[in-house]
């Protein structure tokens, strides 16, 4: 399949510019005349995608897309046609980026191509989870219920980062403050402060010299930092772009205390409560452990997944599968998943632990941001105080000096 951009005359003599999604131009040409439409203008677009709908209208938005999400659900649920859907959203779509992104899906889908495959060719406003999940659901036939599903878990991932983001603002805030203060002192107090002394013939103590060397470093040498922490995002970025990389940092993620296991957790939660959607709705369980794979947000995390996968394509039981992991699955969820086996319960165990485990991922949340503030608190203390200290020591030999 392929989009194709048109200009054509209506029934009434208007001229109608648009996009179209056909296997070819002619079949293209044949969809307009199937239309009333008279093809004046018939133009090829490079692999179905919206060119400069982003660059020109400023792109679509989380929330835009969280909501189409939960419209397209609530249509489908209610037996609206996919087709039929998909127009009314770009309808009444109020910015220009989502009315015509919404008129692209709805002309793929239209022109006979999977909304999984329709929702895959725009990876700036549907992630790779987002699609696998949509494929699942065409593929069960339960649509309506993964996209809500999936409205679901962007909900609760939004509002987890943005009590992370109010818990962690005033933190911040002394942060900044403290650096800049810091930076303030070593560059502009500190080298008058040590000059003063310096026609004075006094020796400074030990702590000030330190201090004064590093204000000078810092004075003389202010572009190499910036340049240094240039490099080293850069460097970071690097690191993350690549499949080794990103696995190096969620072995480091998941060893550091209080966040591994907040880590964790998190990616238990996604796991549990997508899989077991997933095969209560008939998914078969291979298909679903792949998509839910996908939700674990940790490549460290993911691989033993994959290994699991493995293991239950030979034959071996989930629980069992899942074992090898316990960073990820714990002993008593282990234990419950294979109790829900034997049961043929999986689903609604899951669901059940992903509750809890929400709960539990809440309370440590709370229990990391209560810890951080002090602990943010004591290290700018530190770090400042020890500078005040050391200005403040050479005034202690100043009578002697005058002397």
């Amino acid at each position: 399949m392929a989009t194709f951009a048109y200009k054509a005359i209506d029934i009434n003599g208007q001229q109608i510019a648009d996009r179209i999604v056909a296997r070819d131009r002619a079949a293209a040409i044949d969809e307009l005349f199937g239309r009333d439409l008279n093809p004046v203008t018939i133009e090829k677009l490079d692999d179905g995608q919206p060119e400069g709908v982003f660059s020109r209208f400023g792109g679509v938005s989380k929330r835009e897309v969280d909501a189409f999400t939960r419209q397209l659900a609530n249509l489908l649920a209610a037996g609206v046609p996919m087709s039929r859907a998909l127009g009314i959203l770009s309808r009444e779509a109020t910015r220009m980026a989502p009315k015509k992104l919404w008129a692209i899906i709805h002309d793929q889908v239209s022109g006979g191509m999977s909304l999984a495959d329709a929702l895959g060719h725009h990876p700036q406003a549907f992630s790779p989870i987002y699609v696998a999940m949509v494929r699942a659901g065409e593929t069960g036939g339960f649509l309506d219920l993964v996209l809500e599903q999936i409205a679901t878990f962007r909900a609760r991932e939004a509002d987890l980062k943005s009590r992370v983001r109010a818990a962690l603002t005033y933190p911040i805030i002394l942060a900044v403050l403290a650096t800049g203060i810091l930076i303030f002192l070593l560059t502009f107090f500190i080298p008058r402060f040590s000059q003063m002394f310096s026609e004075f013939g006094g020796s400074l103590p030990m702590l000030t010299k330190y201090i004064v060397a590093i204000s000078k470093l810092l004075v003389n040498y202010w572009l190499v930092f910036i340049l240094g922490i240039i490099l080293i995002v850069f460097a970071i970025q690097r690191m993350l772009s690549s499949e080794e990389g990103r696995r190096a940092m969620a072995t480091f993620v998941l060893r550091l205390p209080l966040f591994g296991t907040g880590m964790a957790r998190f990616a238990l939660v996604r796991f549990c409560r997508m899989l077991g959607t997933l095969v209560g709705a008939g998914v078969p369980l291979i298909s679903s452990l792949r998509v839910a794979k996908e939700a674990i947000g940790n490549q460290v995390l993911a691989d033993t997944v994959t290994s699991a996968i493995e293991s239950v394509q030979k034959g071996h039981p989930l629980a069992r599968s899942l074992e090898n992991c316990r960073v990820l699955f714990p002993a008593a969820v282990i234990e419950m998943i294979s109790v829900a086996e034997e049961s043929g319960r999986m689903d609604q165990e899951l669901t059940r632990l992903a509750t809890t485990y929400d709960q539990e991922l809440d309370r440590h949340l709370k229990m990391i941001v209560t810890l951080i503030e002090p602990a943010l608190l004591f290290i700018m203390a530190v770090v400042v105080g020890t500078v005040v200290i050391g200005m403040l020591l050479p005034i202690f030999n100043l009578q002697e000096l005058i002397r």
